[in-house]
């Protein structure tokens, strides 16, 4: 294959692909070698350069992929605007992180936890990808089971669930809310 054409089929994988790939996806594609396929995404990337196109190819450590250009990023928000990522809200973010502490649950344990209904915000989190149904309960009604995603983990800069800061102490909540203060005096009465 001549060099224009690897160059155009490299293209095509990056742009197919959506999200970063492996310089060895690539060349096994392309069935070229490794340092070969560098060369080519690496010609890539200068003629998107030099042609002042609104992508650019990124390398992200031993992955590429394609991406929009920064200074474009205004015309792209107003071109998208119903797409328009929106901040998660304080309820979304407190059923995501029963969620992503406890996964695999069911609606009914987090609406447990949080002692309100959450089914509006489990389907807004379903919508952004940050949680997905991972199954069924084997029980009365096959409850669904929803665990986070790897956009989650993306979002949250995270390379696996291990890297979530751990939870605090129940000892402590308790002390701040005065239950150890409180429940010494009712011990010493009932004794």
């Amino acid at each position: 294959m001549k060099a224009s054409k690897l160059s155009a089929a490299a293209e095509a994988i990056l742009f197919a692909a959506g999200e970063p790939l492996e310089i060895e996806r690539i060349a096994a594609a392309l069935e070229i070698e490794n340092e070969i396929c560098e060369q080519v995404l690496y010609n890539l990337g200068a003629e998107l350069d030099e042609q002042n196109s609104g992508i650019a190819l990124l390398k992200l450590g031993d992955k590429y992929q394609l991406a929009s250009r920064s200074e474009y990023a205004e015309v792209i928000r107003n071109a998208l605007e119903m797409r328009k990522n929106t901040p998660l809200s304080q309820a979304a973010f407190e059923v995501l992180a029963v969620i992503a502490y406890n996964q695999p649950v069911t609606k009914s344990f987090v609406e447990q936890v949080r002692g309100v209904d959450c089914s509006g915000v489990i389907a807004t989190l379903c919508q952004k990808n940050l949680i997905e149904e991972k199954g069924r309960l084997d029980l009365p009604g096959r409850p669904l089971i929803y665990g986070t995603t790897a956009d989650f983990l993306r979002c949250f800069s995270l390379s696996s669930l291990e890297e979530l800061p751990p939870l605090p102490e129940k000892e402590p909540v308790e002390e701040n809310n005065g239950g150890e203060s409180d429940e010494t005096p009712q011990n010493t009465q009932q004794e």
